[in-house]
Formats: structure tokens, sequence, C-alpha cells
């Protein structure tokens, strides 16, 4: 799963001007790149490069866990109802915001973070809710300062929000 984002990554960034042009898919403290490179988001600490890869080794078996119980209890191609969405939200909110908290890449993390959660959305039967470029607005800043201290909730409650407003405009605003 985490070799997926590395995958992202490199996508997303082809052909982009970008600072460190080696860095690209790669996650912080690996070899090859500066493992001291630390990073702060809003006057808030990511987690420290040497660290990095412990944190996405948990990060990934909660993910494998999460997905596993929804694979297990929403059918595939069922409808989701009320609550299926909201804990397909809630997963999409604490994988955004866990990738934003530990940051693992140079540069690039919230747009990965977005397609982890539209990743999410979609293979639940959900549209893809969060844009990627430009960043969201509507409380997402406030919600990404929050995730960097570990709380993923602030970002739930925003996606619920992009989630019904994407539907809003998808129906013609009816």
């Amino acid at each position: 799963m985490v070799e997926a984002a590395r995958d992202w990554h490199k996508e997303m960034l082809n052909g982009l001007q970008v600072p460190g042009p080696s860095f690209v898919g790669k996650f912080r403290g690996e070899a090859g790149i500066a493992e001291n490179w630390e990073v702060k988001i809003g006057g808030h600490s990511c987690v420290e490069a040497a660290q990095v890869a412990d944190e996405l080794t948990q990060f990934q078996a909660t993910l494998r866990r999460a997905v596993a119980y929804l694979d297990e209890h929403l059918p595939p191609d069922a409808e989701p109802v009320a609550d299926d969405i909201a804990a397909i939200l809630d997963l999409c909110a604490w994988v955004h915001a866990e990738w934003a908290r530990i940051h693992p890449f140079m540069n690039g993390n919230g747009r990965t973070a977005r397609l982890w959660a539209n990743s999410l959305a979609m293979r639940y039967g959900l549209p893809p809710f969060v844009r990627l470029r430009p960043r969201p607005h509507g409380g997402y800043a406030d919600a990404g300062k929050r995730a960097m201290r570990g709380e993923w909730e602030p970002t739930a409650t925003v996606f619920f929000q992009m989630f019904r407003d994407f539907l809003d405009e998808s129906d013609g605003g009816d």
C-alpha cells in the first residue's frame, strides 16, 4: 500500500520543476537523501526523518485492518448508505491526516494525501471528491494544522462538507 504512494508521487511530480528531483518517490530518512531532513508545517514539526519508516509501517498496518473491515462489511456492488458513507469518509480523513502528520516525502505530501483519500473513496463507490490542485479551501488548511498534532477528526468534518459540496455541484446545485 505505501509503495503505491511512492509510485503516485513519482507520477504526480513527473515533468514538474521540483526542488531536489532526486527526492521524488523517496521517503525522508531513506538512503540517498538527507537522513536528517526535518519538516515543519505551520509551526508544527512532522515526524522525524529517522522515524518515518516506522511510522509508515504502523500507518500501513492500521490501513490494512481498516480496509479489510470495510471490505468485509460493504458489499462490492452495493450503493453505500449513510452509515457506510460516514465510515468511508472517516477512513479517507484518517488516511489523509495521518499521511500529512507523517509527511514522508520532501514535498508533495498534501497532494499524495488527497490521492489517498480519493483512492479509498473510489474503492467504496464514492466519487473522487477532494481536488488535488489547487489545495482545497473551506477549513482544509486549519484541519491540516490539527492533523500535524495527530487530530484527524477536523479533516473528517472538512471532508464531509467537501463530499456534500461535490454532490451538490454534480447535481447542478439542486
